[in-house]
């Protein structure tokens, strides 16, 4: 009879070993940084309503709905990639860098243009921007190219390589032409570089050769009739130089942002009244300038709340990096944190008129399906890092 009954008991210890491992993973979960993003996606879903609500006649939840079902998904995303050890994206990062290769270069021949550039590949009935994706994978393939060299981070060969991994889906991207993810592409790799232990002097070194090709591709080849950049792109720069140089047209949609930004006060203006988000005034109001809406709407309280969820987010995801069981996790959540805060800081930057327009979108705010989800699969990764860490 005992043999009999071995069978059951081995099996019913094994389900109590796999409930308790269960139990041990979900308590290691960062809930604040669970509660943070719930917050923030829901805050976001609520400016949304109203940013949105005159935007297509007779349909104002017509985008509400949509990021919504955007919103499921990514969380849907979310939790799958917390429950992925980051050791195996370790392993493949070759793997998911030809992915996200192959991802940037079918946007050239299949890619759908609007407004000027060409960033889009259709599925079916939706729209999927590549490049959004593609932060997530760049910094998932560098990490795991940096972890491999743990050892040689301080050699200029290790450092040379990681740039040249990240400059190639960053000269795809900006060909786009999208200067806004390429430069977020640089911001990343340099979060990565620092925390994996790159000497001081590669780092100046780095900055110093970004900071020169910006001013050649800006300044130094445009004077001798070789131009790089589009019209359109050329007078946003020109028109964060000089805003009443062209105030109908390259700076209108910043001074527009501007005026939207005042007129909100302390309290906001409410749904009703924003005369320059209901009435189209400021271009752009539910994506490039989403902060803007909000801020004429919600006011200064609104903005700060915003502003307050983010300071949020970004503290526990770099209380995540010290987490980390390992250099590679800290190296992907170094990187994923920081590219998160510099999309912040430019596109409330340029909505205020401190840092030109690039189209950079509002993180879990400005209306796409493309950033919503890859910035939630984001967090789910530093999940996974943050119980991981803790559990070892």
């Amino acid at each position: 009879m005992a043999v009999d009954y071995a069978g059951p008991r081995r099996a019913r210890t094994r389900a109590r070993r796999v409930e308790a491992g269960a139990e041990a993973f979900v308590r290691n979960f960062d809930w604040i940084l669970v509660g943070a993003i719930a917050a923030l996606v829901g805050y976001g879903l609520h400016l949304v309503a109203g940013i949105t609500r005159d935007d297509v006649a007779g349909s104002p939840d017509y985008y509400l709905f949509r990021q919504g079902i955007y919103a499921v998904a990514g969380g849907i995303a979310m939790l799958g990639a917390s429950l992925l050890d980051p050791d195996h994206f370790r392993r493949y990062w070759r793997q998911l860098y030809a992915v996200c290769l192959l991802l940037l270069v079918l946007v050239i021949p299949l890619g759908t243009e609007l407004r000027g550039s060409q960033r889009w590949l259709g599925v079916g009935s939706l729209s999927f921007q590549p490049s959004e994706l593609g932060k997530l994978l760049l910094i998932l393939s560098v990490g795991g190219f940096l972890a491999e060299r743990a050892r040689r981070v301080g050699e200029v060969k290790t450092v040379l390589g990681a740039i040249g991994l990240t400059a190639i889906p960053t000269l795809l991207v900006f060909v786009q032409p999208d200067i806004g993810t390429s430069l977020v592409y640089g911001a990343a790799l340099a979060a990565m570089l620092f925390v994996a232990g790159t000497r001081w002097l590669h780092v100046t070194v780095l900055v110093t050769t970004i900071a020169f090709s910006a001013a050649l591709v800006v300044w130094l080849l445009p004077s001798v009739g070789v131009d790089v950049l589009e019209p359109y792109q050329r007078d946003r720069l020109t028109a964060f130089v000089d805003r009443e140089s062209d105030p109908q047209g390259a700076s209108y949609n910043v001074q527009q942002s501007i005026l939207a930004v005042g007129a909100g006060g302390l309290r906001g203006r409410g749904v009703d009244n924003s005369t320059q988000t209901n009435l189209d005034y400021l271009p752009e109001h539910a994506t490039d300038f989403a902060f803007a809406s909000l801020a004429e709407q919600r006011g200064f309280v609104g903005a700060a709340v915003l502003l307050l969820l983010y300071l949020l987010v970004v503290w526990r995801g770099l209380r995540v990096v010290t987490y980390a069981s390992g250099p590679y996790s800290a190296i992907v959540a170094s990187g994923i944190v920081f590219a998160l805060l510099f999309q912040v800081f430019v596109n409330v930057g340029m909505t205020m008129g401190i840092a030109p327009v690039t189209g950079i979108p509002l993180p879990f705010v400005s209306v796409g399906g493309s950033s919503l989800v890859t910035n939630l699969l984001g967090i789910g990764v530093l999940q996974a890092i943050h119980a991981r860490g803790r559990r070892r």
